[in-house]
């Protein structure tokens, strides 16, 4: 494999949502899925960042296949719009590529009063997948990647304090959001299968890749000592394309099936290859009891669930 795009079979006729896709590995993906000749349909926060992104593209002569949609993974009541949207607008979904996130951010609280890093990471991506389970499963070969990690073999789920409401630990809490990003898209792909859905659900990690996250997470922390690591990390560091390599090959490798996670060779860096998942994301019983919980949370908080493949 030797570019972002090359081996990428031919995406002509599929739509693709990418969340956080005006930066970082999102916009790189993006990229990719364009030239490969998909739709491809920008979840962003920020319409003004997003649009400027879009124009950005098509003045670099990418194809005229992409839109916008207002994506706000803090807020449920956004994620419903969005997903009222798609199916009004398109009425289909082949690719959701669950990649935008925040990272160590101080104690925040989305829209609905939950912890910001595990409502955004995880439960809003949930929330998200599930909403679009219908037009997912509608495709024939439809797939769900959602972004995780290496932090995920340090994380715990917190069972007695999710939200951090007791103790809150930036570092902490986001290890926990991304080992749920594992252990969400596991459950998913399991519960497909049971169901007899043709939705295959895996999972990519960027290694250590330059976004947008490292500098978001020094200005919001104010951490000189944070800024002087990652100065001296740098070199470790691989660019943006080179690190949606994992989530382009898990969405459109022949060779990639549900339940798959897929990294950087070298882990931090290098060309995607199948890579092992945190050990404590394949115990069933802590999948389901997250699942649960967080089904819950959403539900309590207005989330439009699908109830298709529920147990």
């Amino acid at each position: 494999m030797t570019s972002a795009v090359v081996d990428i079979p031919d995406q002509t006729g599929r739509v693709a949502l990418v969340t956080g896709a005006n930066s970082g590995l999102g916009l790189e993906t993006t990229k990719a899925l364009l030239k490969s000749g998909a739709t491809v349909v920008m979840g962003c926060r920020s319409l003004q960042r997003g649009e400027s992104a879009r124009q950005s593209l098509l003045e670099r002569n990418y194809p005229p296949s992409v839109d916008l949609i207002a994506l706000d993974l803090a807020d449920l009541e956004s994620i419903n719009q969005a997903a009222k949207t798609l199916k009004s607008q398109y009425g289909r979904i082949d690719l959701l590529i669950n990649n935008a996130g925040v990272m160590a951010t101080p104690h925040t609280l989305s829209k609905q009063g939950l912890e910001l890093q595990f409502a955004v990471n995880h439960l809003g991506h949930m929330a998200l997948s599930l909403a679009l389970l219908p037009l997912l499963s509608s495709q024939p070969g439809a797939r769900v990647v959602t972004v995780t990690s290496g932090v995920q073999y340090m994380g715990r789920i917190a069972w007695d304090d999710l939200q951090g409401e007791q103790r809150y630990d930036r570092w902490a809490a986001y290890a926990q959001s991304k080992l749920a990003n594992v252990m969400f898209a596991l459950e998913l792909d399991k519960r497909a299968r049971a169901a007899r859905i043709d939705v295959a659900s895996l999972l990519a990690h960027p290694g250590l890749a330059r976004t947008n996250l490292q500098p978001a997470s020094v200005a919001a922390n104010q951490s000189w000592q944070e800024a002087f690591a990652y100065r001296l990390m740098d070199p470790m560091f691989q660019s943006a394309a080179m690190g949606s390599l994992p989530q382009l090959h898990a969405a459109t490798s022949p060779t990639a099936h549900g339940g798959e996670q897929y990294g950087p060779r070298f882990n931090f860096r290098g060309y995607p290859k199948r890579c092992r998942i945190a050990a404590s994301a394949l115990k069933d019983a802590e999948r389901q009891r997250l699942w649960s919980v967080s089904e819950q949370l959403l539900r309590d908080r207005g989330a439009a669930l699908t109830a298709i493949i529920d147990d």
